[in-house]
């Protein structure tokens, strides 16, 4: 069989046509003598034969040439359809007339029958040799080839197109069918039996199956997806197709379902164009952003770049956000005059802060490098205690030593009464910052700045529940009253920049962001906003499910911005200035030297206990590991 198959797969076109063109022509002489037998019995049929014999060549001429003229030889087998099988039914006849028209010339009076007959069989014969031929040519081609075995879940239009197209694939066998519609259950369509679909995983055993393929082009994609996930669990291989009207142009393919707009999702107007000036800080400048290729701090890059710096320096502990980071501003900047430097390191490695600082003469310091996840960093809390606060206060420390004009740190609302790790560690992070900012005789102008939480962000809900959605659902929802804050990557961006740009030195500066949004409303609204209905008690039969899992370890149900009261305005009028309590350096350097010893040990109750002891808030979390894991809900 593998010489066969090599020896077919190498045969060149010109040969292949010339076998065809010879299967034409050897069919005349069968035809013709199974014509006689069926007009006359045994004897007459040779007798008439032998008077035809004679006739033969010319007719098995005519037919090589009628083949040439119709171009049945250039229709190769696997595209032998109704066009192809239409011009061997005119071969045919036009063959029959010709021995008809012969044998009247040469005076035989053959019954006109007979040339019917033979017309006919001579059809049937040709169109039965290339349907052999090529499942003869697919037996070869497939042997010793991995087949995928296909099941057709969908026995409508699409589906029957499917398998037809299917028929002639070398990598690829239909199996069977199976449809939802229970009138068509058991039926053949393709030569294929439709199957129930509460059949699949005993089809899938007893049939060897590998792939499913939904050819439901109108079933909702929330239900498709939903469907493609219960299939994915038994193992197979799943796809979609759309439908051939679709591809053909007579009805519109449906578009992949595309991100809702974050500005749309905020519950008040976008703040962006209200957030105006600051830009003159960090002209002509040369400016470190840390972070630089995370979800804030490559916002800052983008717009600290349109105000021309001098230098930007791109510090960021992942080299592929790094690296995405620094090509992208290298392509904005063809014409730009702004040196771009990349730094791939840790904010914790006190030299290379120290070293990148000096050989840069940085003037602007804009620190969003941090761990954020709430999750993860209660799972790991010395990395993310050592980053957020040990890495802040070496960053800011640095940048006094060398005079730097300006500290912005960037901040969080979850550092506000902090019933988690990664809120706590930034809480202390700002204390810091401020302490830092009263004690040091430096220059420096140091200031924090906090939001909420950034829409499209990484870990941000927002493209969990695209995803979500995308996949079919449930979407997942902590508690139905959970409320939180929400701004979009370009608002923090320019509220970091404008509030950096203020001269103030200490302080915490906050954005009016009107009320909260609660997370559930949030759901609901992005599940509409693609053209899908949510999925309840009052409406079944809707495409998305909002799911309520519980609030995770560390998380509120509510957020909060000002840790006290009396907030003062600022030279903007969407910006407020924070007055809170803050420890004294004697408290601050204590603090430090507890958690430099918690994370030297890899103590996380010690660490636990000196986050407690220090934040404000933070004394009821955490106790010991165990206790501190169960209170932290």
């Amino acid at each position: 069989m593998t010489a066969i198959f090599k020896i077919a797969s190498t045969l060149a076109r010109s040969t292949k046509r010339r076998i065809l063109l010879f299967v034409d022509v050897i069919l005349v002489p069968p035809a013709l003598f199974a014509a006689m037998i069926l007009q006359y019995n045994d004897g007459l049929a040779f007798e008439n034969m032998s008077r035809h014999w004679l006739a033969l060549p010319l007719l098995m001429g005519f037919s090589w040439l009628l083949s040439v003229v119709l171009g049945l030889h250039r229709i190769q087998l696997k595209a032998f359809e109704n066009h192809a099988i239409g011009l061997t039914a005119l071969h045919a006849v036009l063959l029959g007339l010709a021995a008809a028209i012969m044998d009247d010339l040469a005076g035989y009076g053959t019954s006109f029958a007979t040339f019917i007959n033979f017309a006919l069989l001579y059809f049937f014969m040709s169109v039965g040799a290339r349907m052999l031929m090529l499942q003869v040519l697919l037996a070869i081609y497939r042997h010793g080839q991995p087949q995928c075995r296909l099941l057709i879940y969908g026995a409508g239009q699409t589906g029957r197109q499917l398998a037809a197209a299917l028929h002639t694939d070398q990598a690829t066998t239909p199996v069977a069918f199976v449809d939802d519609n229970e009138a068509l259950q058991t039926t053949l369509i393709q030569g294929l039996t439709v199957y129930s679909p509460l059949t699949i995983e005993a089809l899938v055993k007893a049939r060897n199956i590998d792939r499913v393929v939904l050819a439901m082009p109108a079933m909702a994609p929330p239900k498709q997806a939903q469907l493609s996930r219960r299939l994915r669990d038994l193992g197979l291989d799943v796809h979609t197709v759309p439908s051939f009207a679709q591809i053909t142009g007579q009805s519109p393919i449906t578009e992949q379902m595309q991100p809702v707009a974050h500005g749309q999702l905020l519950g008040r107007p976008a703040l962006d164009r209200e957030l105006s000036g600051g830009s003159d800080a960090y002209a002509g400048k040369s400016v470190l952003i840390s972070g630089a290729g995370g979800s804030i701090g490559s916002e800052l890059c983008r717009q600290v770049f349109a105000c021309r710096p001098t230098r930007i320096v791109l510090f960021e502990i992942s080299e592929l956000a790094l690296y995405n980071i620094d090509m992208e501003l290298r392509d904005l900047g063809v014409s730009h005059a702004t040196d771009i430097v990349p730094v791939l390191g840790s904010v914790t490695d006190q030299a290379l802060v120290t070293r990148t600082l000096a050989n840069n003469d940085v003037q602007v310091v804009l620190h969003a490098a941090a761990y954020k996840h709430v999750t993860l960093v209660e799972q790991n809390p010395i990395t993310g205690t050592a980053n957020n606060v040990l890495g802040t206060h070496t960053l800011a420390r640095a940048a006094a030593a060398f005079e730097v004009e300006r500290f912005i740190l960037v901040s969080t609302d979850k550092a506000v009464r902090p019933t988690n790790i990664m809120g706590a560690s930034k809480r202390l992070a700002e204390i810091v910052v401020h302490d830092l900012a009263n004690r040091t005789q430096s220059k420096t102008m140091f200031s924090m700045v906090r939001f909420g939480n950034v829409m499209g962000s990484s870990g941000s809900v927002i493209p969990l529940f695209h995803e979500q959605i995308k996949n079919g659902g449930p979407v997942t929802v902590r508690h139905p009253e959970v409320t939180r804050y929400f701004m979009t990557i370009p608002e923090a961006a320019r509220l970091v920049l404008v509030a950096g740009s203020f001269d103030a030195s200490g302080d915490v500066f906050v954005l009016d962001m009107g009320d909260p949004v609660r997370i559930y409303d949030l759901a609901c609204q992005m599940i509409s906003a693609v053209g899908y209905s949510l999925r309840s008690d009052a409406n079944p039969s809707g495409d998305i499910e909002i799911k309520f899992t519980g609030l995770r370890p560390g998380e509120k149900i509510h957020e909060e911005l000002l840790i006290g009261k009396g907030q003062t305005t600022t030279a903007h009028p969407r910006i407020l200035q924070a007055n809170e309590k803050h420890l004294s350096e004697i408290e601050v350097a204590a603090a430090l030297r507890a958690l430099k010893e918690a994370i030297a040990e890899g103590d996380e109750t010690a660490l636990r206990v000196a986050l407690a002891r220090w934040v404000e808030g933070g004394a009821h979390f955490i106790q010991d590991d165990r206790e501190a894991t169960n209170n932290l809900t």
